[in-house]
């Protein structure tokens, strides 16, 4: 059994017709195969992805090392750019190996060697896990904040945020392996094809398909659904409804992860399935899923220019500044949240 989780020239596990080449032909006992030579450029879909993939691939690096210098060098310490630091080296380095993608998608042909083919599945993977469960740190986090602010106002350290973020890593990378365990280049017909093999056993691939959905989008979404409800019940009932606004950012960046992976889980459980009769349609699902996949990396950095404030003061200021501002205006509102809730609190505990 064959599959391949990520490239823009996608090979799945039941024989879908790749791009190259078509399914054999066999006369009696001779078989002969049928080699096309098409290329990217002349697929129109391939050629709109590639296009796009590139921009990603700008942008992505472009964003990302931007944040990665503001939040870990241009700011002061605290522990929300931690949190978003950490956030922005997942996403650059993942956006760091899709031009060896982007090639594959060009030629049809994997020159990386085999390293390469399996340590580019493992960051996909890695980037996802990492993502998913920093952003369900963070919506503890906030959670903590609103629900005992004086414990969270006194115990919320660089330190601590930074132990956590290297737990979250160790956890995602361990749940990468099977990508890069099972990842594999087979030559077929003179070209070598970056995919995964499941031959050790028939239920491998439905295993990890349905580990990745349930540990890297199913938990941690009840889990960020569970935290935000108890923000807002807790906002209403001291009537700081309209002091949510250091979640802006927050909610934005959990609603595009998800948009943008709920369209590559969702064809992943649908090929596991063994349907023939959508081949054509979960094939192309799975390439613009792939791409979508890849454009969250791009997007987040847009978020923290775009979140932060009024929309018009944003074209008057850097780029530079504007992800700064974005970046710390969150953070000067959760302490004034803080040192708010801080002193309600101490102000009930004087009337008990």
């Amino acid at each position: 059994m064959e599959s391949a989780d990520f490239e823009f020239t996608y090979n799945s596990d039941y024989n879908y017709e790749n791009n190259t080449y078509n399914n054999s032909e066999t006369i009696g006992e001779e078989v002969s195969f049928k080699v096309h030579t098409t290329t990217c450029f002349t697929q129109v879909m391939c050629l709109l992805l590639l296009v796009v993939n590139v921009i990603i691939f700008l942008l992505g690096i472009g964003g990302n090392g931007v944040v990665i210098w503001i939040a870990g060098f241009a700011m002061k310490k605290s522990v929300n750019t931690t949190w978003y630091l950490s956030l922005a080296v997942s996403d650059f380095i993942f956006c760091s190996c899709l031009p060896f993608n982007i090639v594959y998608s060009v030629t049809y042909d994997w020159i990386f060697g085999l390293f390469m083919c399996k340590f580019t599945s493992f960051v996909m993977f890695l980037n996802m896990f990492s993502s998913i469960f920093l952003l369900v740190i963070i919506s503890v986090d906030r959670c903590v904040a609103v629900m005992f602010p004086v414990w969270a106002q006194n115990h919320r350290t660089i330190g601590k945020a930074s132990l956590i973020i290297v737990l979250a890593w160790v956890f995602s990378a361990a749940l990468s392996i099977p990508s890069m365990v099972y990842r594999d280049v087979q030559n077929h017909l003179g070209t070598n094809r970056c995919m995964n093999n499941y031959t050790s056993s028939m239920y491998t691939h439905e295993t990890i398909a349905l580990s990745r959905f349930i540990f890297g989008f199913v938990i941690p979404f009840l889990l960020i659904i569970v935290c935000y409800t108890i923000i807002l019940c807790r906002l209403r009932a001291l009537h700081m409804a309209k002091s949510s606004k250091p979640f802006k950012i927050m909610t934005a960046l959990i609603l595009t992860f998800f948009l943008c992976w709920m369209p590559y889980h969702t064809f992943v459980l649908i090929e596991i399935n063994h349907s023939f009769h959508f081949n054509e349609v979960v094939a192309h699902g799975l390439r613009i899923g792939t791409t979508v996949v890849a454009a969250n990396s791009f997007l987040n950095p847009v978020l923290y220019v775009f979140m932060g404030n009024d929309f018009r003061k944003k074209f008057k200021s850097s780029i530079l500044s504007k992800i700064e501002n974005a970046i710390g205006e969150e953070g000067r509102t959760m302490s004034r949240y803080l040192s708010r809730s801080s002193s309600v609190d101490a102000k009930a505990s004087t009337h008990i």
